[in-house]
């Protein structure tokens, strides 16, 4: 070995060196944090490479539970008159959606077509591809989406370190009841509510008439606000008792009372030492609460009449239109575990001490 006959302290430097280089944390002459990044890199990697088989499991669960559900997409189609159904007789309406095959063909044609050629196949009642569907829906919800996780984060935060360094005392105790109040208040129901009373009582109703971004961004903050707001709310009240309940731990800590006791200011005990350490936990909540955010959405778009990808899952559940379900639910799917992916690799921002390897 290239430290035997060295002393003690240079053996174990030797050794260090030769471990790193071993197990590539860190390569001769490489800028310091360069193996940190190859190790986040590589977790990374396997994170996504991990994706695969979970979304071809959620893939095989979703395909089938709504062809499970009551009602018959042939059978709607023959019940509107449409012309096409007309001219043809049940069984030839369903040779010709493809719903004469047995089920586990027609999910392996299914996922074949999206691992080959990333088609999500086609609308059984537009006739459009369900991939242009769902792009053009994006927008709109993961618009939703973000802004009611910045009206969230902006509201829980603040909230809950000032109740948790006001512990006991009347903002406390409001903060408290802030948050017990928007858990107990259902969305849809704040949401019909703000649709409704305004317009009797004041003749005022917020704007249901959707604008891009593109068109016009001010216009459509404006408009993505009052729904965001009423979304991120709920959000908002358990991230607030989290981080309430983390900061008063913290706060309990020895480094925090010798920071207090070295007289360093509060606002740079509370942020720097405490707050960092605590977000930890909520950060992990934030990622677990994605699927509400782009799941909850369906109800509020259907309130503000927004064109998103829940306003288009409950009109194809409606229908029946089984691979625009299917769609949808494997683009959610996909979105929630990347944002789940990156929260993972968020850890590394708050604690040095977490390594990915």
């Amino acid at each position: 070995m290239a430290w035997r006959g060295c002393t003690g302290q240079e053996a174990q430097h030797e050794s260090g060196i030769f471990r790193n280089r071993v197990f590539g944390i860190e390569r001769p002459g490489a800028a310091p944090g360069v193996g940190r990044v190859s190790a986040m890199g590589a977790y990374a990697l396997r994170r996504l490479l991990a994706l695969v088989p979970t979304l071809l499991f959620a893939s095989v669960i979703v395909f089938a539970i709504v062809r499970m559900v009551p009602g018959d997409v042939v059978d709607l189609m023959l019940s509107q008159n449409d012309i096409s159904a007309d001219s043809k007789s049940r069984d030839d309406l369903v040779r010709a959606l493809g719903l004469d095959q047995p089920m586990w063909r027609q999910y392996l044609h299914w996922i074949g077509n999206i691992v080959l050629h990333g088609d999500l196949g086609d609308s059984l009642w537009q006739g459009e591809p369900v991939a242009r569907m769902v792009l053009a829906r994006m927008p709109a919800t993961f618009s939703l989406g973000l802004m009611a996780l910045v009206v969230a984060l902006s509201v829980a935060l603040p909230i809950g370190v000032l109740s948790a360094i006001r512990q006991d005392t009347a903002a406390d105790y409001a903060a408290r009841s802030f948050s017990l109040l928007m858990l107990a208040v259902p969305s849809f129901w704040m949401g019909t509510m703000v649709m409704v009373f305004p317009s009797v009582w004041w003749g005022w109703s917020p704007e249901v008439r959707y604008v891009p971004f593109s068109e016009d961004p001010l216009r459509h903050v404006l408009n993505m606000l009052v729904p965001a707001v009423i979304l991120g709310m709920a959000l908002s009240a358990i991230t607030m008792r989290m981080t309430r309940t983390m900061m008063l731990e913290v706060l309990r800590q020895d480094y925090i009372r010798t920071a207090w006791a070295k007289g360093l200011d509060e606002r740079l005990v509370i942020l720097r030492h405490a707050l960092r350490n605590a977000l930890i936990p909520v950060v992990t909540l934030v990622g677990l609460q994605a699927p509400l955010l782009i799941g909850g959405a369906v109800v509020i778009e259907q309130i503000f009449a927004l064109p998103g990808m829940g306003l288009l899952l409950l009109e194809a559940v409606n229908q029946r239109d089984y691979p625009v379900i299917t769609g949808v639910f494997l683009v959610v799917g996909a979105a929630v575990m990347l944002i789940n992916l990156l929260v993972d690799l968020s850890y590394g921002l708050f604690d040095p001490k977490v390594r990915h390897r």
